[in-house]
């Protein structure tokens, strides 16, 4: 066997140990409204019975610790997460500057006291930002997603994370970081990784514009970005933090979106990873209400089990060991193996960013200040408060280039965030799908855009504002 191939069919043939399984969320609607508890818990139940689905798709990841429009009130999605028995990819986000981290940091801390082994043991892992080192990148200045946080920075936050945690329930919790990977094989961001209990990584083909990136390709450009970060990182395990497919949305190089495409990409890329290694696919609903360009939903603006395509992976050459790890609980084992010298392939190039959420951190939804997703001034939680987080806590992931590192933004404000592609919703964190070329993360989203599309985001956003 050679490339993809070879790497897929290691892992359905490595362990069969449980591993977590499921969506983004965000922390608003794409009309910047605040997501309450119920409406996490909606949808939380809502991925749980999804019809045809090879596993139960029972976790979560989010982009900030802070509910939307409050300061430093602990998310909603917490008490959701305990009362469907959700698992939880916990973030902070972390362009939004000291003051913006403190809020999350002081969120964080009441979420502990308050929840303590309730929680703790739903917790798979805490990401301290998303795509961040994307948003200081050539790429990511060129696209005004800036601001995002260094190295140095990035470590410290993860040093008060760590702090945080010791002596409380959540002290064995995993810290790491992500970010696109094109960000990860950057050898200037190695002390990120030295940090880091695992590596995030947001990855999508569609975005990668100025390759060959037709869906055929979609499987082997995502392996090969997936071998190079391994063979960045070491024996760190790598996670997969965010990848999809748009169902609908403008046409990237060779990439088209459609629901037929989207349904191939889960068969040959998810399918074989469900079950085996640690996935947060992109994503559940991004239509919410508002249809994001390009959206990658598996259902539509109504939320529903019944998916736009099935799930069940009968396509997929690997859908017997993915189907049948079942909904066993997950643990910080279900990472990707890594791959043999021969199997990696060399630096691609463009990044894939990542779409981003519909509601991504703390939403501007019911802030009086930065009610901007695309200027970024809003802070995720969606308070007034200062630089939280530059492009809206959107992270978008789209690296483009070869040096790229893509952005995939959760954040609250801005919703199409980033680069070129999409735009998702606008405003309520919702990101949208970064692109190959740049990112904008403007704030609540994680997406990689092209640049050719940052203006039509940067009006959508300002019209949903």
């Amino acid at each position: 066997m050679h490339g993809s191939a070879a790497f897929f069919a290691a892992l359905a043939a490595s362990p069969a140990a449980a591993a977590y399984v499921g969506f983004n969320y965000g922390s608003t609607f794409t009309t910047g409204a605040a997501k309450a508890q119920s409406d996490f818990e909606a949808e939380f139940t809502t991925a749980q019975s999804l019809i045809s689905a090879p596993t139960v798709f029972n976790s979560a990841r989010l982009y900030t610790m802070i509910q939307a429009g409050t300061t430093n009130t602990p998310i909603s999605a917490l008490p959701a997460a305990v009362s469907t028995q959700t698992t939880l990819l916990l973030g902070l986000w972390a362009s939004g500057g000291d003051a913006g981290f403190a809020n999350e940091l002081a969120a964080l801390q009441s979420a502990i006291a308050a929840y303590g082994t309730s929680l703790s043991s739903l917790v798979a892992g805490i990401s301290v930002g998303s795509e961040d080192l994307y948003r200081i990148s050539p790429t990511g200045i060129a696209a005004g997603s800036n601001p995002g946080a260094s190295p140095d920075t990035l470590v410290g936050y993860i040093s008060q994370v760590r702090s945080a945690l010791a002596n409380t329930a959540w002290s064995s919790v995993p810290v790491g970081h992500v970010d696109t990977w094109t960000a990860w094989v950057n050898a200037s961001n190695d002390a990120v990784t030295s940090a880091s209990d695992f590596i995030g990584v947001d990855a999508y083909p569609y975005f990668q514009n100025t390759m060959s990136n037709a869906i055929s390709d979609g499987q082997s450009l995502f392996s090969s970005a997936i071998q190079q970060t391994q063979a960045a990182v070491g024996s760190k395990p790598i996670w997969i933090t965010e990848t999809g497919w748009p169902v609908s949305g403008p046409t990237e190089n060779l990439a088209v979106p459609s629901i037929e495409n989207a349904q191939t990409y889960w068969d040959t890329v998810g399918c074989p990873l469900f079950g085996t290694t640690n996935v947060w696919w992109y994503t559940l609903q991004d239509a919410a209400p508002d249809t994001p360009s390009p959206s990658f939903g598996i259902v539509g603006s109504t939320l529903t089990s019944t998916p736009l395509y099935d799930l069940s992976c009968n396509a997929s050459s690997s859908s017997t060991s993915a189907a049948s790890s079942g909904s066993g609980s997950a643990s910080a084992s279900g990472t990707i193996p890594l791959a043999s010298a021969t199997e990696s392939a060399s630096p691609t190039g463009a990044d894939s960013g990542s779409p981003g959420i519909s509601a991504g951190i703390g939403g501007n939804s019911g802030a009086t200040g930065n009610s901007t997703a695309t200027s970024g001034a809003s802070s995720p939680s969606g308070t007034s408060g200062s630089s939280s987080s530059a492009t809206g806590s959107g992270s978008g992931s789209s690296s483009s280039g070869s040096s790229g590192s893509g952005s995939s933004g959760s954040g609250s404000s801005g919703s199409g965030s980033s680069g070129s592609g999409s735009g998702g919703s606008a405003t309520g964190n919702s990101a949208t799908p970064s692109s190959t070329v740049v990112t904008t993360n403007t704030a609540a989203s994680t997406g990689v855009f092209t640049l050719s599309a940052v203006s039509a985001i940067l009006l959508g956003l300002a019209m949903l504002l």
